[in-house]
């Protein structure tokens, strides 16, 4: 999600700013990390099973917060490789 709401940020000039750009790429990751992780949560709670059942943490309570820091490393380094690669790829296309 994070190179998605990049492609977006800077199609659309949302946000001025590289900086700004790839704080808000990895903003966005994390939401949708988060909104993911809430989506696990709510399932549970309507399948009326336990929440450890269905989510397959297999006893791990971090489980959780475990998602969310591999999806806050996954899209820094998104943004940190990537974005010199896909800036050249924009500009390649845009003439």
């Amino acid at each position: 999600p994070a190179m998605i709401a990049r492609e977006l940020f800077i199609r659309f000039n949302a946000v001025n700013g590289k900086v700004w750009t790839g704080f808000f790429c990895v903003c966005t990751a994390l939401a949708v990390s988060a909104f993911y992780e809430f989506v696990e949560w709510w399932t549970a709670l309507i399948s009326g099973t336990s929440a450890d059942a269905f989510l397959g943490t297999q006893g791990y309570v971090w489980d959780t917060q475990s998602d969310m820091l591999y999806a806050l490393i996954g899209a820094l380094m998104a943004v940190l490789l990537l974005s010199k690669y896909h800036d050249a790829w924009l500009k390649e296309f845009e003439a």
